[in-house]
């Protein structure tokens, strides 16, 4: 029995097309400042991989019992923790490596 008819495959095909013509059109023409720019394309994105995991991957609460989406939030927060901890470390070496200004040694002779 296949997962999606082929009317899921071409709601998502479209749905595609849209989520990447606008954001290339918004770079293209520019009618926005960059940071305005830069955080619909974040929204676009989030929003065009929620449109594939519906429409191509077949990831709904339902399937296979829930286990798919059960491992997906398991990766989201695995990477969530891994990300933070990353910048968290990055963040404590820059700290840490900031220059300080050397105090004379005296040589004991």
């Amino acid at each position: 029995m296949p997962h999606a008819s082929m009317r899921d495959y071409v709601i998502g095909f479209l749905l595609s097309v849209i989520l990447t013509a606008v954001p290339f059109w918004l770079v293209i023409t520019m009618p926005l400042s960059p940071g305005a720019t830069g955080a619909i394309i974040m929204g676009f994105a989030v929003v065009q991989i929620v449109v594939h995991m519906i429409f191509f991957l077949h990831m709904t609460p339902k399937a296979e019992g829930g286990w798919s989406l059960t491992s997906l939030v398991f990766t989201i927060i695995v990477v969530v923790i891994m990300l933070a901890g990353s910048l968290w470390v990055m963040h404590h070496l820059n700290t840490n490596m900031m220059p300080m200004p050397h105090e004379p040694t005296s040589q004991v002779l």
